[in-house]
């Protein structure tokens, strides 16, 4: 029943079979309909709210929200050992935070293919992302109940892996071609949008030029880009090219700027559900605190060109979506995420913000991690996994937000109603 029953959503609503089913079910919800209204609600809008809250909303929860909620959940969900639809395509760009391993395939000093990296994967061994475990991509297909999307790079990325999506990500890149020049050979962005485009040939080559279009069109994209501008670009010399370029507030401008172009490009190659995340508390990490702080304050100049970033990274946001009529970027603020748990670790769980597991000096912000490391025994008390990124159970923490988070964190809404929404439209 649950098949048909989703099925028939999408079908001609004026037959009387649908309406027939869709008052049995309407009857089958009445009973429990007051006791689910304000938790589907919250799903719903994508905030956690008060009951009283809930109750103040009580009109928008009607049982069709009920209905739409509890076929989501159909859907997503397995029954007898097979689930009820494939899940959507991912793809994702972006630098370090995201990279799931295609610097493994380059000649190039930005890798994280040895131990201790990966200590805490499935397979215990380093995979190229730069995390003990699970990196942010690999949490968000987990709870897309679909595999982690292999690096474009990887030759085991073939035939039907393909429709799965891909991660173009490679760890050092910015918005900027000349951010990360130390590193040499990393695929900068724009050439990660051409990989994508030869990913689409190749995916028509599978199931034709129409169903690679519709496969793209209906995915989820995650870009993540800007960080490396500041840490590994305007800030990496006290006397860089840019810097003397720019004071930092035209540079923040000439980044947007850069940057509406990549987001514009992505629309044009077919992309029509963007996330994109803003910069995190840069000065925060256990790399700046090595360098910049006597008694663990985040670097100031770093957290001022992250609050000159993030809000205009927003705006321009909402004036794409404006132009488009469509909310096809979904904004996410990853400095509010991250500085939660960089503010109030115990809350999270965590006895240290500040200190890396893995690494060396103070704050172990020195250097990389490497296999002659200081290494923490039990990696989820701690919200860095190295110097620069977080720990999976950090990474947890912000992929929740993602996928539940009010307006605080996610804009114009969450991932749980993006699936919702686009759930309902299929």
């Amino acid at each position: 029943m649950a098949l048909h029953f989703s099925a028939s959503l999408g079908s001609a609503v004026n037959s009387a079979a649908v309406r027939r089913e869709a008052y049995a079910w309407r009857r089958l919800l009445l009973p429990i309909k007051k006791v689910l209204c304000s938790a589907v609600t919250a799903f719903h809008s994508g905030l956690r709210r008060s009951a009283a809250s809930a109750s103040q909303r009580k009109d928008k929860c009607t049982t069709w929200t009920l209905i739409s909620f509890i076929s989501l959940y159909v859907r997503w969900f397995v029954i007898g050992g097979v689930k009820v639809v494939e899940g959507r395509a991912f793809f994702v760009f972006g630098d370090s935070l995201v990279d799931n391993g295609n610097n493994n395939y380059l000649a190039t000093t930005a890798r994280a293919d040895s131990y201790p990296y990966g200590i805490d994967f499935p397979s215990h061994t380093p995979t190229g992302r730069f995390s003990n475990g699970l990196n942010i991509p690999d949490l968000i297909s987990e709870k897309l109940g679909s595999e982690p999307t292999l690096p474009y790079l990887s030759p085991a990325l073939d035939g039907e892996r393909l429709l799965v999506g891909a991660n173009f990500a490679s760890a050092g890149i910015g918005i900027l071609n000349d951010t990360g020049i130390q590193f040499i050979n990393i695929i900068r962005i724009m050439r990660q949008l051409q990989y994508f485009e030869q990913y689409q040939e190749r995916v028509s080559g599978l199931i034709g030029e129409e169903g690679a279009r519709r496969l793209v069109n209906e995915a989820l994209v995650l870009i993540t880009l800007g960080g490396n501008d500041f840490v590994n670009n305007y800030f990496l010399l006290p006397f860089s090219a840019r810097s003397r370029q720019f004071a930092i507030p035209d540079y923040v401008v000439y980044l947007i700027s850069e940057y509406r172009k990549i987001l514009v490009r992505l629309y044009e190659l077919g992309a029509r559900r963007i996330m994109v995340t803003g910069t995190g508390p840069l000065g925060c990490v256990p790399a700046e605190l090595s360098q910049h702080s006597r008694n663990g304050e985040c670097y100031a100049p770093l957290q001022e060109a992250a609050d000159l970033f993030n809000p205009q990274l927003f705006q321009l946001i909402n004036q794409l979506n404006s132009e488009i009529g469509s909310d096809v970027y979904i904004s996410a603020n990853a400095f509010a995420m991250n500085m939660d748990f960089i503010g109030n670790p115990q809350q999270f769980g965590f006895i240290t913000s500040k200190v890396a597991c893995c690494g060396q000096g103070p704050y172990n912000g020195i250097g990389l991690c490497t296999p002659i490391s200081n290494l923490c025994p039990n990696r989820d008390l701690y919200a860095f996994w190295d110097p620069f990124h977080p720990s999976e159970r950090a990474n947890r923490i912000i992929v929740d937000r993602f996928m539940i988070g009010d307006s605080t964190y996610m804009h114009p809404m969450n991932l749980s109603t993006v699936m919702l929404l686009d759930s309902s439209s299929t």
